[in-house]
C-alpha cells in the first residue's frame, strides 16, 4: 500500500486510535459449535482457568526495531484492544435453546468443560433468526423471524440490535458471521448499487441470502462486519460502497481453520525451494452441521470455489508454467454423523524435483473445526473493532491471515500465503502504533557495503 512507505521512517500512523472505552457488543449470526465454543472458551480464559490457546491477540509476541534491541511485547499489550471482560454477545439463531444446551449439543468441548461455565451459558439465548431454506437446503428449525419480504426483517434485526445495545450498556459493537454456508450466488444487477440492493429487499429479491441482510444492517448502522463463511455476503458492490462511504471496516472471507491451514502453510515451502507439484487431492470427512450444509451441492459449491482458490493463487502457474501448470487439484468434504466436530482431512501430494524424480507427501490432519475456529473468532472480533477505532474503512486485507478465501481491492490479487499474510499484519499492527516497519533485510548487523 502507498501509505507503508511515507511512514516507514517517521512511524508515524495515519490516524489516532480511539481508546477500547466501555463494552463491546459482539453480534453473532449462528449459535451453533464455533459459536459455543468460543464464548464457553472466552468464560473460561476470562476466570483464569486456562489460556488463550490458538489466539496470536492474546498469546502472540511481535517483535519491533531491530533484533539486538530485544523488542518483543505481547501483541495484546501493543495494541489498544478490547479486553475479554468487556465483551457482550448478541446471537440469533434458528433454534431457541440457550448457549449451554446448543453447545451440549454440539459435543466440541466435554460436559465437565461446559459444566464450569454452566451458570453463564445458560444466560445467553438466541433471538430467532433471519432464515430461509432456499439458502441452507440442509437446516431447518422454528425460531426465525416472520415477515413479508427481506426489508420487514431487516427492520426487525435493526430493532434487535438497538434493544440488545441499550438494555447491556453498549459503547460499540462489531458483527462476526458464524452460521452455516448459505448456497453460492454470483453478483447480479440487485447487488451493483445501494438503490438497486434496498428495492431488491422490499421485493423479496431471490438474489439477497440472509446473510446480505445481516451484513447491510450492520455496515448501515456503522458496525463493522466479518463474513466467517465462504458464501456471498458483504463483499457485493453495494455493500462495499457503503462500508466505504459510511467509514465501516469488513473482513472476510471463511475461517482458515483446517485443511485450508495447512495447504497455506505447505504449498509456500515447497514453492520456495521451486519443488513441481502434479497433483493435489484433498478428501475430508466431519458430521457436526456443517458437514450437514454442505451436505447439499449448492452449499458445497460455495465452499468449493474458497478451497480451491488457494493453491492458484499461491503457486502462479503463469510465472511457474514448468511446476504448476499441469496441477491436478480436487477437493472433496463428505458428511459422516458418526466423527461429529472431529473433522479428518486427508491429503495425497504429488511432486517432484531435481531430474523430475517423482515424491509424494500424505498428510492425515485429525482436527476440531471449532477449536481450531473459535480462537481466530476472538482474534477478529478484537481487530476488527480495533480497525473501527482507527477509522480503517473498508476491506481489512491485513486480516487475510485468518480466511480461506480473503478479501482484497478488485486491482489486486488476493494473498494467501500465511507467511506473507502475517508479515502483512503484523506490518499494520507495526504501523497502527507508530513502529517502524520490518524489513528482515537485516544488512545493518553486518559489514556487507564499508
Amino acid at each position: 500500500m502507498a501509505q507503508d512507505s511515507k511512514y516507514k521512517k517517521s512511524g508515524k500512523p495515519p490516524k489516532k486510535i480511539k481508546k477500547p472505552e466501555g463494552r463491546l457488543g459482539v453480534l453473532m449470526p449462528g449459535m451453533g459449535a464455533v459459536t459455543t465454543t468460543f464464548m464457553a472458551g472466552v468464560e473460561v480464559i476470562r476466570r483464569g482457568e486456562l489460556p488463550a490457546f490458538g489466539s496470536l491477540t492474546q498469546m502472540g509476541h511481535i517483535r519491533l526495531g531491530r533484533r539486538d534491541e530485544n523488542r518483543q511485547p505481547l501483541i495484546k499489550e501493543l495494541l489498544p484492544l478490547a479486553e475479554l471482560d468487556d465483551l457482550v454477545y448478541c446471537c440469533w439463531d434458528i433454534f431457541p435453546d440457550n448457549a449451554y444446551d446448543a453447545a451440549c449439543h454440539a459435543k466440541v468441548l466435554s460436559k465437565d468443560q461446559l459444566d464450569s461455565v454452566k451458570d453463564y451459558l445458560e444466560q445467553i439465548k438466541p433471538l430467532p433468526a433471519i432464515f430461509d431454506r432456499n439458502y441452507v437446503k440442509k437446516l431447518d428449525g422454528p425460531h426465525v423471524k416472520q415477515g413479508k419480504n427481506w426489508w420487514d426483517k431487516h427492520l426487525m434485526l435493526q430493532e434487535d440490535i438497538k434493544t440488545f445495545a441499550s438494555a447491556n450498556n453498549i459503547e460499540r459493537m462489531v458483527m462476526i458471521w458464524c452460521g452455516s454456508t448459505e448456497i453460492y450466488l454470483e453478483n447480479s444487477e440487485t447487488h451493483n448499487t445501494i438503490e438497486a440492493f434496498e428495492k431488491g429487499l422490499k421485493l423479496n429479491d431471490a438474489s439477497i441470502s440472509p446473510s446480505m441482510v445481516y451484513a447491510y444492517t450492520a455496515i448501515k448502522n456503522g458496525i463493522p462486519f466479518v463474513n466467517g463463511a465462504p458464501h456471498l455476503s458483504c463483499d457485493i458492490p453495494a455493500l462495499m460502497k457503503l462500508a466505504r462511504k459510511l467509514g465501516v471496516p469488513v473482513a472476510g472471507k471463511d475461517y482458515k481453520t483446517g485443511q485450508t491451514l495447512l495447504k497455506t502453510i505447505i504449498a509456500p515451502g515447497l514453492k520456495a525451494r521451486m519443488l513441481g507439484i502434479e497433483g493435489w487431492f484433498s478428501t475430508n470427512i466431519l458430521g457436526n452441521r456443517d458437514g450437514e450444509v454442505l451436505d447439499d451441492p449448492d452449499s458445497f459449491k460455495s465452499k468449493e470455489i474458497s478451497k480451491l482458490s488457494v493453491l492458484d493463487t499461491i503457486l502462479q502457474p503463469d510465472l511457474y508454467p514448468d511446476l504448476y501448470s499441469n496441477l491436478y487439484h480436487k477437493v472433496r468434504i463428505n458428511y459422516y454423523p458418526p466423527r461429529g466436530d472431529k473433522k479428518e482431512g486427508w491429503d495425497n501430494i504429488d511432486i517432484f524435483g531435481w531430474m523430475g524424480k517423482k515424491m509424494q507427501i500424505k498428510i492425515d490432519f485429525l482436527c476440531r473445526d471449532s477449536i481450531l475456529a473459535a480462537p481466530v473468532v476472538l482474534d477478529l472480533i478484537l481487530l476488527i473493532d480495533l480497525a473501527q477505532r482507527a477509522q480503517m474503512a473498508g476491506i481489512q486485507e491485513w486480516l487475510s491471515f485468518y480466511f480461506k478465501s480473503p478479501m482484497s481491492a478488485e486491482s489486486v490479487y488476493p494473498e494467501h500465503d500465511l507467511f506473507i499474510q502475517l508479515t502483512k499484519m503484523k506490518n499494520t499492527m507495526r504501523f497502527l502504533v507508530g513502529e517502524d516497519l520490518i524489513t528482515h533485510l537485516g544488512t545493518e548487523y553486518y559489514d556487507y557495503f564499508n
